[in-house]
């Protein structure tokens, strides 16, 4: 199975609502909980290139961003296979480029 990290705080709808969204799907996550320590801060600026908004998602280790982001692969259909949970979807190119820009792998 894969390793789904999502970054969260206090006070946060669409941190629950990524949670829940991973829940619904049996998928295991790993929270971690901004404020909890300044070495998690200091994780969390790093690895999203100084995001303030929360929540922030990784799937083996690849940044997949915020839950609106969460929720586009999801609707493309490619949510589930980056989870495992499907084979690899079809994806058009301009998605495929986008998903590039960003950094992401196929």
């Amino acid at each position: 199975m894969v390793e789904v990290e999502v970054y969260t705080n206090r006070g946060c709808p669409a941190c629950v609502n990524a949670k829940r969204l991973f829940d619904n799907k049996g998928v295991a996550y790993e929270e971690k909980k901004l404020g909890s320590s300044a070495r998690m801060d200091r994780e969390f600026l790093m690895r999203t290139q100084g995001s303030k908004s929360v929540p922030q998602i990784f799937i083996d280790g690849t940044w997949i961003g915020g839950f609106d982001d969460v929720l586009r692969y999801d609707r493309a259909g490619e949510l589930d296979w980056r989870l495992g949970l499907e084979d690899q979807p079809k994806v058009n190119l301009f998605t495929k480029f986008i998903r590039m820009m960003r950094g992401h792998t196929f």
